[in-house]
């Protein structure tokens, strides 16, 4: 092939190429900005609200951890981040609450432009710190809680005395909260208009959950019950609460005084231990989670499917639910029944 057919060919190559036309103007500059502030924005959005939460409670302590040594905290190197991990561990933090603060600096890192720590981590501290902790926390023995029942439940409401608001929405946090077998954090982030009343019960839009991050939402039903009663203390509680929109489990105030602010997780965790007290269980050994738990002992133990154990408590999976109805199902047809 000569020269000239070489250029040739190259002339054919650029005709394929479209050109600019030029009358095309040039996308302004204040549009691009605003097309990456919006992608800015829903990349913030990939997270639930309650995980970024959670990843900036974790960054202050990571951040104060590294003021009082004087390290740099974001970007962070591979020795700070295991040594702050390490610490965690020396304070009695459990492995999967310190693998969130890992998570939150990682997320940090990436939000700042900067590499995560591990990528530049060539000997595996992180990682084997991590793994270490794990490995040293499953030797110690858990501190499981116990379930919260609905015997429990039913003597934990009875220690409530009084017809007024707090006491109302307490019976009312109680008795819905082992009914729905919902997460604390699921149960503050309810709204007034998540609940609606049907025939036999209650219909509840959950918006978002742990095991929902896309915010798909899911649906559960509470029937109204003959013992707890969950939508009759319910019912109390929205007549004291009144119809504003707003959360369905609104705080006080210091003064007493009903606010339209939902409340804190915590608030639900501490509620549970204080009537636990009442009701003279030990509230070292409950939790918000016990009324979970609680629901999802009794059902197996009144031998319920599965399946109808999971459309109330969501999982993903069944398998922490079948370890339920083993656990309810350990003593019949017993091997040693016959000669015990």
């Amino acid at each position: 092939m000569y020269d000239d057919d070489i250029e040739e060919d190259d002339r054919e190559v650029r005709q394929l190429v479209p050109l600019p036309s030029p009358s095309a103007a040039p996308i302004a500059s204040v549009q691009i900005n605003n097309e990456y502030a919006s992608a800015s924005r829903y990349r913030d959005r990939s997270r639930s609200d309650n995980t970024i939460r959670s990843y900036e409670s974790s960054l202050k302590t990571f951040i104060d951890y590294c003021d009082e040594r004087s390290f740099e905290a974001i970007p962070a190197s591979p020795l700070t981040v295991a040594a702050y991990l390490a610490w965690l561990a020396d304070q009695e933090k459990k492995a999967s609450t310190i693998g969130i603060h890992l998570s939150a600096i990682n997320w940090k890192h990436k939000k700042e432009g900067y590499p995560l720590p591990s990528s530049f981590d060539g000997h595996k501290i992180i990682d084997d710190v991590m793994a270490g902790i794990r490995r040293t926390q499953k030797l110690v023995k858990k501190n499981r809680k116990r379930p919260v029942q609905a015997e429990h439940i039913l003597a934990m409401i009875e220690t409530i005395t009084g017809e007024d608001t707090r006491a109302h929405r307490d019976r009312a946090i109680l008795a819905f909260g082992l009914a729905s077998a919902m997460r604390r954090s699921e149960l503050v982030a309810l709204n007034l208009e998540d609940v609606s009343f049907v025939n036999r019960g209650i219909r509840v839009q959950i918006r978002s959950s742990k095991g929902d991050q896309e915010g798909d939402g899911e649906q559960i039903s509470i029937p109204n019950g003959k013992i707890i009663r969950p939508v009759h203390h319910l019912k109390a509680w929205l007549d004291m609460r009144g119809a504003s929109d707003g959360p369905l489990f609104c705080r006080f105030d210091q003064a007493g005084n009903l606010t339209n602010l939902p409340m804190s997780d915590r608030a639900i965790a501490r509620l549970v231990k204080q009537y636990a007290l009442a009701a003279d269980l030990d509230p070292n050994d409950v939790a918000a989670h016990s009324m979970r738990s609680g629901f999802l002992t009794d059902a197996a133990e009144r031998r319920a499917s599965i399946t109808k154990m999971q459309e109330v408590s969501r999982h993903k999976t069944v398998d922490i639910l079948a370890s339920y109805v083993r656990s309810a199902e350990q003593l019949d047809d017993h091997a040693g029944e016959d000669f015990l």
